[in-house]
């Protein structure tokens, strides 16, 4: 009787979506708590922007935006299209693509973890996650919509309005408060708890033999692979030249499309290595398909270019320690991000 209850509430009154299966219980918890989403082992608390703070209202707000194909002018492309759980919030191509199977020039990086970072996008053109997730809806490409019509749209769905003004306090809402409440979502989506963060707790078989002599390859001033993927989040959140599509006749100039900068040419964000074995193909431009290929990209040192990052040098690895490298980025899969599926169709805005 009590689960028939609990069950009624999820689907009449979904103030608090309810996932029944996200406990081994199979006592329904909270999907997004009042004080914020669990920190994984091996992460820190998330700063929340003082003009953006956290609600379990606004985040699940945000979820149901970022699953909703209305923000897109055909009605076919979300958010969740090219950032989806099932390729842990990437797409699982090259590049992305959007409306009428367009395709854009550059491969959809993961949301995971992008609480911690700072400038979006691969040539960080956005300061914040807010201002990110106003993009791609007027992008030509990908959602092919107005701010001005998607807001239009949305404030036409009663159960929007509603949820809107439960928020924000407001009906009228406006371009800003959508991408407020995505981003809210997206700085819940996080990866911890892998088997690295378990090592580094303490649990020392949490690591296969294989795993930690590749994490002190990794970690070795040989490779120097931690400056550039340090921390945390293995990134610096910086903008690196590694040879990518530079030897290509018309370069994607990345970073320096948006500064001028001279030293920018060539240069994208350094991604985070977290959850990477799930997030392929990988580089800007998808073009190494696997995780030994991104270890012989970098065994050559890169690919030469005038603005190649200093540290980019061949490495002359043997095969096993290729091996050993590949393992240990496998050790950083975590969890923490699985909870966020598809919506029930029943709780989507009407």
């Amino acid at each position: 009787m009590l689960n028939r209850i609990r069950l009624a509430a999820f689907v009449v009154a979904p103030l608090f979506a309810l996932v029944a299966a996200h406990c081994a219980s199979n006592k329904a918890v909270p999907l997004f708590p009042p004080g914020g989403p669990k920190i994984p082992q091996g992460l820190v608390p998330i700063v929340w922007p003082p003009d953006n703070a956290y609600s379990p209202e606004k985040a699940e707000l945000g979820w149901l935006l970022y699953y909703d194909k209305r923000l897109s002018i055909d009605g076919t492309v979300a958010c969740a299209s090219c950032h989806a759980p099932k390729h842990a919030f990437t797409d699982g191509a090259a590049v992305a693509t959007g409306i009428r199977g367009q395709k854009g020039g550059r491969s959809a990086p993961t949301v995971l973890n992008r609480a911690y970072a700072v400038e979006q996008f691969w040539d960080g053109r956005a300061a914040t996650l807010e201002e990110q997730a106003k993009g791609p809806i007027q992008n030509q490409i990908e959602m092919g919509e107005t701010h001005e019509n998607v807001v239009k749209k949305l404030r036409a769905v009663a159960g929007y309005r509603a949820r809107f003004k439960q928020v924000f306090g407001t009906e009228d809402f406006t371009i800003d408060q959508v991408a407020r409440a995505i981003a809210t979502f997206e700085r819940c989506v996080l990866s911890g708890d892998s088997p690295y963060d378990r090592f580094r707790a303490g649990n020392k078989s949490a690591l296969t033999p294989s795993q930690v002599r590749g994490m002190a390859l990794f970690k070795s001033t040989r490779t120097k692979c931690e400056s550039c993927h340090e921390s945390i989040n293995f990134t610096n959140g910086m903008f690196t030249n590694v040879g990518i599509g530079m030897d290509q006749p018309t370069p994607d100039l990345g970073r320096y499309d948006f500064t001028k900068r001279e030293a920018d040419k060539g240069a994208f964000k350094t991604p985070t290595l977290r959850d990477i074995a799930n997030t392929g193909p990988y580089m800007h431009n998808g073009s190494l398909k696997t995780l030994e290929e991104v270890v012989e990209h970098y065994d050559k040192g890169g690919i030469k270019n005038p603005w190649l990052h200093q540290d980019l040098k061949p490495l002359k690895f043997t095969v096993e320690e290729k091996a050993d490298l590949v393992a240990f980025l496998k050790a950083l899969s975590g969890n923490g991000w699985q909870q966020y599926t598809d919506p029930p169709a029943a709780l989507m805005p009407r």
